[in-house]
């Protein structure tokens, strides 16, 4: 059975956003309060960034973590069928 979908609204960058998933609304609090975190870092290393690039720049490093968790999953089953 799929999960129920469910609202979440969320201030992102002063932004509000209406998120649609099936994720606790802690888990959806905990990735506001991580991307407003980033946002807000990228923004005083980086002051002439456009809205758009550093959205650009939080969705490559979210990708690159996926990336990155993937692998180490791989490797992991890896191991694990040579055991």
């Amino acid at each position: 059975m799929a999960a129920s979908k469910r609202r979440f609204k969320a201030e992102i960058d002063g932004h509000d956003y209406t998120i649609i998933g099936s994720a606790s609304d802690r888990h959806m609090q905990t990735v506001t309060n991580m991307m407003n975190e980033q946002i807000a870092t990228l923004k005083k290393l980086s002051p002439d960034l456009t809205s758009e690039q550093i959205a650009i720049l939080l969705a490559f490093n979210a990708i690159s973590d996926q990336v990155d968790k993937q692998a180490e999953l791989l490797k992991m089953q890896a191991n694990d069928a040579e055991a």
